[in-house]
């Protein structure tokens, strides 16, 4: 059987989750590789046989995406042209985890594929979403159309849910609290982390930026380059993560028992969602930047662990999967 596997590259989660699907995949076949997007730092460790530029949310420093730079860096042309030529009738099987030119090629020929994301749990009305209509969401449902559906979530709202795909290193890495709390939010500027932080001064806070390319010090905090490893390394030993409304983030955190502080990106639907999810679930979300100092000193005070069940059933989702799609 021949299998491609297209995924989209804007932020990490994706190409984690593709990491950990891909060896399952590969026993059942061929498997071509597509990404579009250039905003991750996690290293994929496979070859590709596609590389397109897609459409990806391009990250602001004012807490939302950045809009202006977004549609900069979108090329029309460029990305009809390789939604036309993408070769996908040559496969027997197309996965899709929210990458456009795959999944629009494949509908304009009428080809049947799988949504294998975590997108995909907001098509089911039982999982926790912004009432009335949003933009955002009309954007998000058309954003990569696909006919079948496998999706991943915090809990299982729905039969074609799953809890997250945690990454091997994640499910093996021992933990510890060495008291230090680790900090990513790439949606705003360190100077306004650094603001908000250097209020609660006894603390001693790891801040991995997308706006800085060197290592520094100011106040009470270290800033890095984002860095896969040493991120891991920070996550792994802090007492908690003050993060954004993104969906692996959290929770790979949450799996390693830390506490979480969400705040989810401004006009950014699914981040929103997610922080609805969260908040259920018993942690705390910062929705208003006037709330910022007092939400974030309350957390630091709070001992509250919450505890969640994320088996590692990835191959079993795959099996499953693919006897019912093949």
């Amino acid at each position: 059987m021949k299998i491609l596997y297209a995924f989209q590259g804007t932020g990490n989660g994706h190409v984690s989750r593709a990491r950990e699907i891909l060896p399952y995949l590969k026993q059942y076949g061929e498997v071509d590789i597509l990404i579009s997007g250039t905003q991750a730092e996690v290293e994929l460790q496979y070859e590709l046989q596609y590389q397109f530029n897609g459409f990806g949310f391009v990250f602001g420093s004012k807490g939302g995406v950045d809009f202006r730079e977004t549609w900069n860096r979108f090329h029309m042309k460029q990305f009809l042209n390789d939604v036309k030529n993408l070769p996908v009738n040559q496969y027997d099987l197309v996965i899709n985890d929210f990458e456009p030119v795959c999944a629009w090629s494949c509908k304009l020929r009428g080809k049947p594929s799988v949504a294998m994301s975590h997108q995909s749990a907001y098509l089911s009305p039982k999982t926790p979403q912004l009432k009335g209509f949003h933009w955002g969401k009309f954007i998000m449902n058309h954003y990569a159309p696909a006919k079948n559906h496998v999706a991943f979530h915090f809990e299982k709202y729905d039969d074609f849910i799953n809890t997250p795909v945690i990454r091997s290193e994640i499910r093996q890495q021992i933990t510890e609290n060495k008291g230090h709390y680790t900090v990513y939010l790439p949606a705003y500027s360190d100077e306004f982390i650094l603001e908000q932080i250097r209020k609660i001064p006894h603390i001693q806070w790891q801040i991995f930026s997308k706006h800085s390319s060197q290592h520094y010090q100011k106040f009470n905090a270290e800033v890095f380059p984002i860095d896969n490893t040493l991120f891991q390394k920070s996550l792994a030993s802090c007492e908690g993560f003050l993060t954004g409304g993104g969906f692996e983030g959290p929770a790979e955190a949450l799996f390693m028992k830390k506490k979480v502080l969400a705040v989810p990106m401004h006009h950014q639907y699914e981040q929103q969602c997610n922080a609805l999810s969260l908040e259920k679930m018993g942690v705390p979300v910062i929705w208003k930047e006037a709330d910022f100092s007092k939400k974030l000193k309350d957390w630091v005070n709070s001992d509250r662990q919450i505890i969640v069940n994320f088996p590692d059933e990835t191959e079993e989702i795959v099996r499953r999967m693919i006897k019912k799609y093949r």
